[in-house]
């Protein structure tokens, strides 16, 4: 199995691949069901033209492994699955575009550099352009540019970001209503980057900041279903949602998203990159957590 980054000759010309991202969805619309299943960080391609100074395995801590694997057969259920491609290295789809650190851009001027909004993210080096794989290690050692941060956001963020907003409109549009799960990996212990540096983390953590994004009962449905098949689930912390939850929710309008967060001891060695004996029951699992949830939605639209 390769367990490393790949470059790739040219943007938008990815292993074969017409996109920097894909669209899974079921073959029948009779089957469909209004809940899109995103994973942002999925990636591992790089760009023609990205250079980095960090070692590969410090590369490596910020892949999602393979969530779009994981969440595969969620067609069968009639959810839509969408993942990148791009490594989140090279630009994170789970930010802001604005949430950049001044200090990553070469040339700015003072009328560019007010066009950022740095968060906390950006902060701690986990912006929407990275500054650091692992604590102390930089993603490189040069600024980029104006036009190579434009490029980024033109080539890879907003592509992705249109088809989020697109599908969920679509499906408020057919079905009155929609759903979002926003999928991610987590190491098993915080890093000095996170909030909870040094602290062992749940097997699953929910998120839908603090209530404001989500639907409370579809958020207890995939609670109790983790719950209930053994896994120690945690809300809201030490995650509470990034960009993607936040930009395309709608509760008013019945348009709900939530995160999970896969603690990957679960399923892989976290030193090594490698799948464990845990990986296909966890699969499994996520395939029973995946019914419940479609079983809920059908009830609501066939109402």
């Amino acid at each position: 199995m390769d367990n490393s980054f790949t470059s790739q000759d040219g943007a938008n010309s990815l292993s074969g691949k017409s996109e920097s991202f894909a669209v899974l969805q079921p073959d029948s619309q009779e089957v469909q069901i209004p809940l899109l299943i995103d994973s942002p960080h999925s990636g591992r391609d790089l760009p023609e033209g990205f250079s980095t100074s960090a070692p590969n395995n410090a590369m490596m801590s910020g892949w999602d492994a393979w969530i779009e694997d994981l969440y595969g057969d969620c067609c069968y259920f009639g959810a839509t699955l969408m993942h990148q491609h791009i490594s989140r290295m090279v630009i994170d789809l789970n930010r802001k575009h604005d949430d950049i650190h001044p200090d990553l851009i070469a040339g700015l001027s003072s009328r560019k550099s007010q066009a950022f909004n740095p968060t906390e993210y950006s902060g701690r080096g986990m912006g929407l352009i990275r500054q650091f794989a692992l604590p102390g290690i930089p993603i490189s050692e040069r600024k980029l540019t104006i036009e190579e941060l434009e490029k980024r956001i033109t080539d890879f963020y907003q592509p992705y970001h249109n088809r989020v907003e697109s599908l969920l409109k679509g499906f408020k549009q057919r079905f009155g209503m929609a759903w979002h799960i926003n999928c991610h990996s987590m190491k098993s212990v915080g890093n000095a980057m996170n909030v909870d540096a040094g602290q062992p983390r749940a097997d699953v953590v929910l998120s839908d900041r603090d209530g404001a994004t989500g639907d409370p009962e579809f958020m207890a449905v995939i609670a109790n279903s983790f719950t209930e098949l053994g896994y120690q689930v945690a809300l809201n912390n030490p995650y509470k949602g990034g960009y993607l939850v936040q930009a395309y929710s709608n509760p008013a309008s019945q348009i709900y998203s939530m995160q999970i967060e896969l603690n990957r001891a679960l399923y892989m060695d976290e030193q090594h990159f490698s799948q464990h004996s845990g990986y296909e029951s966890l699969k499994r699992d996520i395939n029973s957590v995946l019914n419940n949830a479609s079983n809920y939605i059908k009830q609501l639209i066939n109402n």
